[in-house]
């Protein structure tokens, strides 16, 4: 069909157009969208319908995303405050906690933390013990911790009495335990602790419970008693050399993303390094000490892929709808439109700014709603859990405004793109038979 030129008006108007710098697609999608209250009809509803699925959409994205990280982020942080991120012990200590002793003078001591990215580094001692009361008894271990212990993670968790200080010429008596194993033993703050090693000969030792922390983290919980290094070595014979051998050293890091980069820079200082009887040093982070815990967090990101593409296809599903009746309504407007000269891709942008509104409407609605949520739950801890199943009491929340970000624009971007396959549908209306489409 031969195309049909601009009437003389339409010369007119795009000249005025053009002068002034108005944007006649988006001013029509401004008309098309506000629209009187004669003109809301089928279309209308369609395009609430359309808001409502963004909005919820976005809204399920937001809490996912804030749950799942705010999840794995709680565990990581409890696991990393009862072992750090990167260990440094005997190459030849196995699995058991009864280690063979490392030199606490050694060259990157403490001089490590002077590498960009490493935060703290600190000595340690286990060693395995049963506590005895008069009516029961539980296997634990004794955790023995230096001055330069970092106490910020028991200190957030402790809920009776206080951490105990610890002096390099003087042995500290006092211990902190959790709140599982003052339960099972009947045990407060300030009473007596009676600690049995069994080893040739066998030892007991008698302590003073300074304070109870609870993590939430039972595993840990039931397992970890803290106490002054200086104990364990007396106990292991270690007091030689002026208490010169520990099990080890524990390193805290800035950024736990960067942990395999910072576990290899660690490696590369400390690993080439041979004690005089030939044994050598061994690096290991947090998560090849606790693969299954950590393997098991890394599943929960499968979890939020799929809420993420399913809430997604719900809402360009939504917004194809809904343009698909806005041009099949708007027919008759597309027939006049092109008889007077405008090209497909002018028409196109016009329903293209008319659904980008809509998704605008319900991103924000949905972005509010969804904040609103994760405040409450954030702020007054709304939803419970049981924390032996979950290792934590509460629902946990952790947005950032990153996710924010990157959620927004994603639905965005993939939502438009998929908005441009629908819109072909007017490269195909015949200007002639638009007009008298009724």
């Amino acid at each position: 069909m031969q195309k049909i030129k601009k009437s003389n008006n339409f010369v007119i108007f795009d000249l005025y157009l053009k002068f002034t710098k108005l944007n006649i697609e988006l001013f029509i999608a401004q008309r098309i969208s506000k629209g009187s209250e004669k003109d809301k009809n089928l279309s209308q509803s369609i395009i609430r319908i359309a808001i409502i699925a963004i909005a919820l959409s976005m809204c399920v994205m937001i809490v996912s995303v804030a749950i799942i990280t705010g999840f794995q982020k709680e565990i990581r942080e409890k696991v990393i405050g009862f072992g750090s991120h990167i260990t440094i012990m005997n190459h030849d200590t196995n699995t058991s906690y009864e280690t063979v002793p490392i030199k606490k003078n050694q060259p990157f001591y403490p001089s490590i933390e002077n590498i960009d990215g490493i935060k703290h580094i600190q000595q340690f001692a286990i060693k395995a013990g049963i506590i005895k009361t008069k009516t029961d008894i539980q296997g634990v271990v004794l955790k023995g911790i230096a001055s330069d212990f970092d106490w910020s993670f028991f200190e957030k968790n402790m809920i009776e009495g206080k951490i105990f200080t610890i002096d390099d010429s003087v042995k500290s008596n006092d211990v902190i335990v959790s709140k599982y194993q003052a339960n099972l033993l009947k045990l407060n703050v300030g009473d007596d602790l009676f600690m049995y090693f069994i080893q040739d000969p066998p030892r007991l030792r008698k302590y003073t419970i300074s304070g109870i922390y609870n993590s939430g983290l039972e595993d840990y919980d039931k397992l970890y008693v803290f106490a002054d290094i200086k104990d364990i070595q007396k106990l292991n014979d270690w007091n030689i050399d002026n208490n010169d051998l520990i099990s080890g050293f524990e390193i805290i890091i800035d950024d736990y993303s960067k942990l395999d980069e910072m576990t290899e820079l660690v490696s590369d200082e400390v690993g080439i390094i041979f004690s005089e009887d030939g044994s050598k040093l061994k690096v290991e982070n947090i998560k090849e000490k606790n693969p299954q815990i950590f393997d098991w967090l890394a599943l929960t990101n499968t979890n939020v892929w799929v809420i993420l593409i399913l809430m997604t296809v719900v809402s360009a599903i939504n917004m194809i709808s809904g343009l698909l009746i806005i041009i099949l309504e708007r027919t008759n407007m597309i027939g006049i439109l092109k008889s007077l000269g405008s090209s497909n891709w002018s028409i196109r942008k016009i329903f293209l700014y008319n659904a980008i509104y809509i998704m605008g409407k319900g991103l924000m609605w949905g972005n509010i709603i969804g904040l609103l949520i994760c405040g409450a739950q954030y702020f007054f801890h709304l939803l419970p859990l049981d924390p032996s199943s979950y290792y934590v009491d509460t629902v946990p929340i952790n947005l950032k405004l990153l996710h924010l970000l990157g959620l927004n624009a994603g639905t965005i971007i993939l939502t438009v793109f998929v908005l441009i396959l629908p819109s072909v549908i007017i490269t195909k209306i015949d200007p002639v038979k638009a007009i008298r489409f009724n």
